[in-house]
């Protein structure tokens, strides 16, 4: 294999693993570590928790694409996959879906998210087999949540806890026994930003394809209308619980970081929510996604400035 073909092949890979929008995602451990400790942890923990945090998100990812490869193949065959929304979605830097389109078999498929898995899992166990705990039930919750695609729109729920359990493993990283309401309100910004910045959003992009198949997304099962108003509430609630997630940290903040979050929370989740609930257009819906997607970096950059400066 030519270096070049290696290079194309790899990057097959790094899309399976939807690799640019992770790295922003990874941001969201790294985040809530930050802001519960109060500090930079020491250097050896930083060092295998960025590696066990990318080789987790990595995973989890190309699992998703796992489980859905028979239903994305139908998709594909259908005409799926194409639109300007999908053109702008930030999951489609690199290839939407590469095993789907034959571009990486099965068994190669498999084998990557298992060997990254193995890593993830080595390195939380290390850190704390507590996080150990927490990766295999967010592999699991992961799993149920693809298999539920034609079953409940209530899917929404489970991914929000998948993405929740990262940040919260983070924090037993660095602490073993950290506040249980700090937690709390972790888990809530997470979880609300997952389902009305992210979950619902991007199924009204899919809306007529997961109708064509049958699928049970918030948007075939319950409407537009009823999709927009989970939206706007999950993301105020979101917004609301991440004042109080910095009010219960580790990390002292005067008011003007204060201010800046809810500016943050206000322009990347609030004011597209909004813009989404007036218009109903699906353009809009992606814009929502894109732009919500920065919101744990925006929150890890935050935390990071207050504690350099």
């Amino acid at each position: 294999m030519t270096p070049a073909r290696y290079r194309e092949k790899l990057k097959h890979f790094w899309a399976l693993s939807r690799t640019p929008h992770g790295i922003i995602d990874m941001t969201t451990p790294c985040m809530a570590a930050l802001l519960w400790l109060g500090e930079f942890p020491a250097l050896g923990t930083i060092i295998v928790g960025l590696v066990t945090v990318f080789a987790g998100y990595t995973a989890v990812y190309a699992l998703n694409d796992v489980i859905g490869y028979r239903s994305d193949r139908a998709k594909l065959e259908a005409g799926g996959f194409e639109g300007a929304a999908h053109a702008s979605d930030i999951d489609a830097l690199l290839v939407r879906h590469p095993m789907a389109q034959g571009l990486i078999s099965l068994p190669a498929g498999l084998a990557w998210a298992t060997g990254w898995g193995l890593v993830a899992a080595l390195g939380a166990y290390w850190l704390n087999p507590v996080c150990l705990l927490i990766f295999g039930a967010g592999c699991l919750l992961e799993a149920i949540y693809c298999l539920l695609w034609r079953v409940s729109p209530y899917r929404a729920l489970v991914s929000g806890a998948v993405k929740s359990a990262g940040a919260i493993a983070a924090v037993f990283a660095v602490d073993p026994a950290p506040s249980a309401v700090f937690l709390l309100f972790l888990f809530l910004v997470i979880f609300f930003w997952e389902i009305g910045g992210q979950n619902a959003p991007n199924d009204w992009t899919d809306i007529e394809e997961d109708q064509r198949f049958g699928a049970r997304t918030i948007p075939v099962t319950l409407g537009l209308k009823r999709t927009r108003d989970i939206i706007l509430g999950a993301l105020l609630l979101a917004v609301l619980a991440n004042l109080a997630l910095f009010l219960f940290s580790q990390t002292a903040f005067g008011p003007a970081y204060y201010l800046l979050t809810l500016a943050t929370g206000s322009y990347l989740l609030i004011w597209p929510a909004w813009v989404l609930y007036d218009s109903e257009r699906k353009t809009d819906a992606m814009r929502l996604f894109n732009r919500a997607s920065y919101f744990p970096l925006a929150l890890f950059a935050i935390v990071a400035v207050r504690l350099l400066f």
